[in-house]
């Protein structure tokens, strides 16, 4: 395929550098007690938000690809949308639409993994188990068991990861009372043998991504596959008395495995079973879906003799990797990226975040590409994330991705960058209010930072978010009781353009229903080009 961009006319581009800066999980929301963006000191970015060249983008449901708006949007197909120009068919809607049209279930890799329940194996689910619709749903594994048990799989077990993070703090017990009911009624009307085998917080095991915590993804690994945890009767004794011993969220409750009589664990794994990991979303998918695939895996020690099983995902989660390589419905195509017309124009470009979002302004960015565009052109910088939680250290690594990007910006070898600041989102996945306000304020200062260089650099300079999050923090009863929101929310993220050198060249006119798609066609009018056939249109006219 051919990448050109035509000139666009009547502009003349800004001699400096243009930057384009994700605030992760900023979203905008009313100034109320709960809104920690709203609450921070952040005089920088209320200035850059009230400014004439600033509105606001849809940043969930439809407008990025999901299957109604009633989803909230998250980080992966947010960069997915801004990198790619388009909005196309995204994670529950694929899986949704395969499940409908029965695909999923005519597909040569279930039927595979049936066969090894049908020969005697055991038929593993491991995923998220919550309605979050951002990494899983259960009701694709609930349908995914109905159709196990009716296709003649004898023995299947669940390993739940608790979620806490996408759905309320502490909502485990509702999604097992849930699917206790499946299994249930799937034991007794097709007479098989389904249960819950293990489980943990999403944070405290198997969910790692990025390789930040290879020992989550080991902890989850033994408690999935040896029975290695704290040992109940039933994951709702597992989680009430995690409950009761501290004030922990769901997402960070330890490891457990559900015993028999004697304290056997139900669940474990053997040669010729079958295992599907039900997440849609990549990013934490991929080093559990490693563990499990690679037959030379060496990041941790699987054990002496690690069981030889049919693995699965429900997607492919890393398509240029091949990870997995056996997965049930095939990923969006996403083609014609921003980055791959502009490699193909020859303009150099950066990407900067730490670890924990890095793999956001590169891979997703690119359309689920792994490694350079063009190496010749592009340079990506990965800052190490801390492995602690981020609500002890909101700052996170802003003060070093803003130091690394006007490094960068000065060294006159760029046309354009990106950078993610995680803070919005990572701490605010915390569910603590003041130190959301704090990573923000950090958020502040790094901008005030990265100003001052465009100023410098006769460059411009773009604010952005790719979901909410930090804009509700909690929600508060009549009696003034308030309960931590942790999950992304449903609110339209800030778009701000900061440019000294503007002089009514150009005007801010977005469309309607302008999201986080028509960034694309913006980011090259302002470098001189005209957008790509196809793209949403720009945020930008002209004359």
């Amino acid at each position: 395929m051919e990448f050109h961009l035509q000139a666009l006319p009547h502009f003349t581009p800004r001699p400096g550098p243009l930057l384009l800066v994700v605030a992760d999980g900023v979203g905008v929301a009313p100034d109320v007690a709960s809104n920690a963006v709203a609450r921070a000191h952040v005089p920088h970015l209320d200035a850059l938000t009230s400014s004439d060249l600033a509105t606001t983008l849809r940043a969930h449901g439809i407008a990025v690809g999901l299957p109604s708006d009633d989803d909230m949007g998250n980080s992966e197909v947010g960069h997915n949308a801004m990198g790619a120009g388009r909005i196309f068919a995204q994670g529950a809607k694929l899986v949704n639409q395969a499940l409908a049209d029965g695909s999923l279930f005519a597909s040569d890799v279930w039927q595979d993994a049936v066969a090894a329940g049908r020969a005697g194996g055991t038929l593993h689910f491991i995923g998220l188990h919550s309605d979050g619709n951002v990494h899983s749903n259960i009701d694709h594994l609930h349908q995914m068991l109905a159709r196990a048990a009716a296709d003649g799989v004898a023995r299947a077990r669940v390993h739940i990861l608790l979620d806490g993070r996408d759905v309320g703090a502490r909502s485990a017990l509702t999604y097992i009372a849930a699917t206790e009911k499946v299994l249930t009624d799937l034991n007794a009307a097709h007479g098989v043998d389904y249960r819950i085998a293990s489980g943990g917080g999403r944070m405290t095991i198997t969910m790692d991504r990025y390789g930040a915590d290879w020992d989550m993804v080991k902890r989850g690994y033994e408690c999935h596959t040896y029975g290695v945890g704290r040992p109940f009767a039933s994951a709702a004794g597992a989680v009430e008395a995690m409950y009761a011993e501290s004030d922990t969220g769901d997402q960070y409750l330890d490891p457990f495995v559900i015993v028999d009589a004697v304290g056997i664990p139900v669940g474990t794994m053997a040669d010729g079973d079958a295992v599907i990991l039900f997440n849609f979303r990549g990013d934490r998918a991929i080093e559990i879906s490693r563990a499990y695939e690679e037959p030379d895996f060496a990041v941790f020690d699987r054990g002496p003799h690690p069981p030889r099983v049919f693995f699965a995902g429900m997607l492919q989660y890393d398509g240029d990797a091949l990870v997995p390589k056996k997965y049930l419905v095939a990923p969006p195509a996403i083609d014609r990226t921003v980055s791959q017309y502009l490699c193909a124009e020859g303009v150099p470009s950066f990407a900067v975040s730490e670890t924990q979002k890095f793999g956001h302004v590169t891979y997703f960015w690119n359309g689920n590409r792994s490694g350079y565009i063009d190496a010749a052109l592009e340079t990506y910088v990965e800052i190490p994330s801390d492995n602690v939680e981020f609500n002890k250290t909101p700052a996170m690594k802003a003060r070093e991705i803003t130091a690394a990007t006007i490094e960068l910006l000065r060294s006159g070898r760029f046309r354009w960058g990106r950078i993610n600041f995680p803070n919005g989102d990572m701490v605010g996945h915390t569910g603590v209010f003041d130190a959301t306000t704090e990573a923000m304020e950090a958020v502040d200062e790094s901008m005030a930072r990265l100003e001052a260089a465009i100023d410098e650099l006769g460059g411009v300079l773009i604010y952005t978010a790719d979901h909410g999050n930090a804009d509700v923090m909690f929600t508060e009863a009549a009696d003034g009781t308030r309960t931590p929101v942790t999950s992304h929310t449903l609110n339209p993220v800030p778009f701000a353009i900061y440019d000294p050198g503007w002089h009514g060249d150009y005007r801010l006119s977005p469309p309607s229903d302008a999201g986080l798609a028509n960034i694309a066609a913006t980011l090259c009018n302002l470098l001189g080009y005209q957008a790509p056939e196809g793209y949403e249109p720009s945020l930008l006219s002209f004359g």
